[in-house]
């Protein structure tokens, strides 16, 4: 666990996560959402992704990650390591390339954006400055 003024990272699971993890991530977050921001990340397993997927969403199968604002300076993000890499070989990206990417997504959604036009831009935007 990396415990920042502003940043938490959790991992549940056994899986290895991307050497940025623990210092890009920060920078990220910092960049997207303000370094006032709380953000707490937590990996976890397929299981309990889906069981998250479908009480929130009433989807019931895994998902890679999932964002939840708490209130506009604070929120969660939840990240599956295994159904990452299934996507990033359905993407054609390297496993680490692709959580950076996913948590990019996550950190824009917890800004307030949906999916679209606008949040692509964003999201670019934030992709190109951090090399993803």
């Amino acid at each position: 666990m990396h415990d920042g003024e502003h940043f938490n990272l959790i991992n549940t699971t056994k899986a290895k996560l991307p050497r940025l993890a623990f210092v890009d991530f920060e920078k990220m977050k910092d960049a997207i959402l303000g370094k006032d921001y709380d953000l707490t990340v937590a990996i976890i397993g397929t299981k309990k992704m889906q069981t998250l997927n479908r009480t929130h969403r009433d989807i019931d199968k895994p998902t890679d990650i999932l964002s939840f604002p708490l209130d506009k300076e604070s929120g969660e993000m939840f990240i599956n390591p295994e159904y990452t890499r299934i996507e990033a070989k359905k993407f054609d990206r390297e496993y680490e390339n692709f959580f950076a990417f996913l948590f990019i997504h996550g950190l824009v959604h917890l800004k307030g954006f949906d999916h679209g036009s606008t949040m692509e831009r964003i999201e670019a935007k934030f992709r190109k400055q951090f090399g993803i």
